[in-house]
């Protein structure tokens, strides 16, 4: 089976390269897609998307409208967060009886803070095959654009709603050392950031990607002191999909450092200079000298 013959994607020559590849059936075959701009797809994705028996997606309605844009027609599947255990049962039936199934999400690489872990693993605990295709993911390409030098990062994905749990989990990341990547809805973008602020130092620098791949994109990079002034200047900008980024924890040197000089400022607020001091060298275990250098400076502006 190939695509359909009246589909755009047909006529271009290099997809004949797909033929270097098999698609066996009896296969789940797990489908990026475009996070925002349509043109994203990739052109195996769209030959996938036209060999397959069905296709097994979040909304049917986004899906319909971007098959449709390619001239694709195939049934389609709700797989959604609320029904992934009745859904991975009915894919895991049909691909028994020989069939080829996409799996896809509303935008971007499914089962990532997406439907669809549930799905592929029961296809794979029945002992069936997962083809992944890759493509679109806004948490790289964020990445790719914020210019933050770490050779690692570490995926969180949206944090919980309730603000304790938040915190927990939170608290539970100031020591990774890796890029740390959050997703965030509009609607709770600056109650994010708040938490944000309250849970990591300061200097540490936070990077928003706001609407990416779409016509009003934005990628802002920031001290995360400055992160909440930077939202609240202009109402915009708390509108669409978010990817933030936040910068790891600093060595464990530069992060002793910090916290000493955090608490010398909370003390400096509401005592003298050498009392001040003092109180931090005992709390921190910096040296005492040091710290009253510090606590001069920072009194003197």
């Amino acid at each position: 089976m190939t695509v359909q013959e009246s589909s755009p994607i047909a006529a271009l020559p290099v997809l004949g390269e797909t033929a270097h590849q098999t698609y066996p059936t009896a296969t789940l075959y797990v489908v990026a897609t475009p996070i925002g701009n349509v043109t994203d797809i990739s052109l195996r994705a769209l030959h996938v998307l036209g060999l397959v028996d069905a296709v097994a997606c979040e909304d049917t309605r986004n899906t319909s409208h971007l098959m449709q844009r390619f001239g694709i027609s195939k049934p389609l599947l709700a797989a959604h967060m609320h029904n992934e255990r009745e859904a991975g049962e009915t894919i895991v039936r049909r691909l028994q009886a020989g069939e080829r199934i996409a799996l896809v999400s509303d935008a971007g690489t499914p089962a990532v803070s997406d439907p669809g872990a549930k799905i592929v693993d029961a296809v794979r605990a029945a002992g069936l095959r997962v083809v992944p295709l890759p493509g679109a993911s806004a948490a790289i390409a964020a990445l790719s654009a914020s210019g933050l030098v770490n050779d690692q990062f570490h995926f969180v994905g949206f944090l919980p709603a309730k603000p304790k749990q938040r915190e927990t989990v939170l608290a539970s990341l100031r020591n990774v050392a890796a890029t740390m990547v959050f997703y965030e809805a509009p609607h709770r973008i600056a109650e994010f950031t708040q938490a944000l602020a309250g849970a990591f130092e300061p200097t540490r620098q936070v990077v928003y990607g706001r609407e990416l791949t779409k016509l009003f994109e934005e990628i802002h990079r920031c001290p995360l002191s400055e992160a909440i002034g930077w939202l609240a200047a202009d109402p915009h900008r708390e509108k669409g999909e978010f990817v933030v980024l936040l910068e790891g924890a600093p060595a464990q040197g530069d992060a002793q450092e910090l916290e000493a000089e955090r608490i010398l400022k909370i003390l400096l607020a509401e005592l003298p200079v050498k009392q001040a001091a003092s109180l931090a060298a005992q709390i921190t275990g910096a040296k005492k000298n040091a710290l009253y250098d510090r606590a001069l400076a920072l009194k003197n502006g």
